[in-house]
């Protein structure tokens, strides 16, 4: 068995399936069923992260509420960052379940079940008669989002077709900005509310993306290589047939794809035992595992968790303490937050991966330098002009860090192979969740005890990240989610690889029939 490592563009130059792709010059929106599969998906797994964005803002436009701060007692210091790093603590707790869950009961269950907890967990909150029942609601919406995000993030990247895979799994990632963006402006529009319902209001609507989850959920079929994993290839093939051939069983591709999910599946089944140790016994997939958990530290880790969360505290820093003008300010910038993090998902089209992790990484870096620079002179100087340049620069700050905003899932799920793939998104969660929790608990604390020079760790911190990024990632746009195993492992050469997908292609797949699956 040839070991050699295999490059992203080889690897696609000599893919059976890729070729046959590549045929393909309709667009999407011309295709009437895969039009209906995403007008069903968006509101049923593409808009689940708008409940961790709606959390996200909406606790910092509370902040701003004068009601919400005299219901609670005004939490300061670790009792804030408590309450913010309940809901990543929730998710820690279940996140061991996650993967049973979705590889027992499918992808779409296991939006089902997160969905059902997060609803219990906001009627909790908007109930809520004191500080404990309130951190004890932000608890429970935590163990539920792990479910529905893995499940949703699963669903998209091996349901949809290839062509739109990059794009769609990206636009997961940025409905957080969707959510932030509701929770945002909720809290504009009940501020003056002369009473609870101020942040009452905004904590029941928590509640609506879900709600559109469990309606939808019903309308969208299950993953094909979830299916395929379970001995149901008949469904599996019918699903390809209806959404990625628009009817045709004869498509060369949709048989080309099912032979190469089906062969890919079986021959992980017969390698692997399904355990965590797994993940642990070769080069390649320790390899994945060291690469996940980078992607879920620095998706939190780079200056941008200060401004997800604590924007008001940030602004305080350079004198805007306006309650109403920070949650004007926080409304902006989730709007600019969403256009630029779509726009770098739709550039996953041209981009390769590496180009925007490694822009996104270096600009941040610079631009988080000078907003530390800035902030140091302002509590030196003070003056407006220089609070005006931190304000633009966060604004500047965020449009960079969201070039690489939408890779997370896409390359979290093209990184690992089915068979591991819910067991690789649970690791990238428990980080993901595990420095926001931490990073949610220390951040108020560093902020009220050290100003603007709680920056400095952020601003070289964010250089290591840079490094690693360059010396660790590599390619992996353009093979298929089933050939992106072979830039890690190398089991096969580019030679062989490509011979034996046609043969079976010819063989098998321009064969295939109905009966014959079943």
């Amino acid at each position: 068995m040839d070991n050699k490592k295999i490059d992203a563009a080889t690897i696609t130059d000599q893919s059976e399936v890729i070729r046959l792709l590549q045929l393909d010059s309709k667009p999407w929106y011309q295709k009437p069923n895969l039009r209906a599969l995403y007008f069903c998906l968006i509101p049923a797994a593409l808009g689940v992260e708008m409940t961790t964005g709606y959390d996200g803002s909406v606790l910092n436009g509370l902040q701003a509420v004068s009601h919400w701060q005299d219901y609670f007692g005004h939490p300061t210091g670790s009792r804030l960052g408590v309450l913010n790093a309940s809901y990543n603590l929730g998710g820690l707790i279940t996140l061991p379940l996650v993967p049973w869950v979705n590889d027992k009961f499918g992808r779409k269950h296991s939006i089902t079940l997160g969905s059902l907890i997060l609803c219990c967990g906001v009627v909790v909150q908007a109930a809520s008669q004191n500080y404990g029942m309130f951190l004890a609601s932000r608890f429970l919406l935590g163990t539920g989002i792990p479910f529905a995000v893995s499940g949703a993030a699963q669903l998209l990247a091996e349901l949809t077709y290839p062509k739109e895979r990059a794009v769609v799994t990206g636009l997961f990632n940025v409905s957080w900005f969707v959510g932030a963006i509701l929770a945002a402006g909720v809290t504009l529009g009940t501020y003056s509310i002369p009473n609870d319902w101020s942040w009452r209001i905004p904590s029941m609507l928590q509640a609506a993306p879900s709600l559109l989850q469990l309606t939808f959920i019903w309308w969208v079929p299950e993953s094909p290589r979830w299916l395929i994993s379970k001995d149901r290839d008949a469904e599996a093939f019918e699903i390809l047939v209806k959404y990625h051939g628009e009817g045709d069983r004869d498509s060369p591709f949709v048989n080309a794809e099912f032979v190469e999910i089906q062969n890919q599946l079986r021959l992980e089944s017969l390698n692997s035992k399904r355990k965590w140790i797994e993940l642990l016994q070769t080069p390649g997939n320790r390899k994945r595992v060291l690469i996940v958990m980078c992607l879920g530290i620095f998706a939190q880790w780079s200056g941008n968790g200060l401004i997800s969360y604590y924007l008001a505290k940030v602004l305080q820093t350079v004198g805007i303490k306006d309650k109403r003008t920070q949650n004007i300010i926080n409304l902006s910038l989730s709007c600019w937050s969403l256009i630029t993090a779509a726009g770098a998902a739709f550039a996953t089209i041209v981009l390769r991966r590496r180009v925007q992790y490694l822009t996104s990484f270096v600009s941040i870096t610079v631009i988080f330098s000078i907003i530390t620079a800035l902030s140091a002179t302002f509590a030196k100087t003070g003056g407006n002009a220089v609070a005006t340049g931190v304000i633009a620069f966060i604004f500047i700050f965020n449009g960079f860090f969201n070039i690489m905003q939408p890779l997370m899932y896409i390359y979290a799920t093209e990184i690992f192979p089915f068979i591991y793939r819910a067991k690789g998104l649970a690791i990238l969660q428990f980080f993901n969740r595990g420095s926001t929790a931490f990073n949610t608990f220390v951040n108020p604390i560093g902020l009220d005890s050290l100003k603007w020079k709680y920056y400095l760790f952020y601003a070289v911190w964010l250089v290591c990240e840079t490094m690693i990024v360059y010396f660790l990632y590599p390619e992996t746009k353009g093979p298929s989610l089933e050939e992106v195993a072979m830039v890690f492992d190398g089991e096969r050469n580019p030679e062989k690889m490509a011979n034996d997908d046609r043969d079976d292609i010819k063989d098998i797949g321009m064969n295939l029939t109905v009966q014959e699956l079943k």
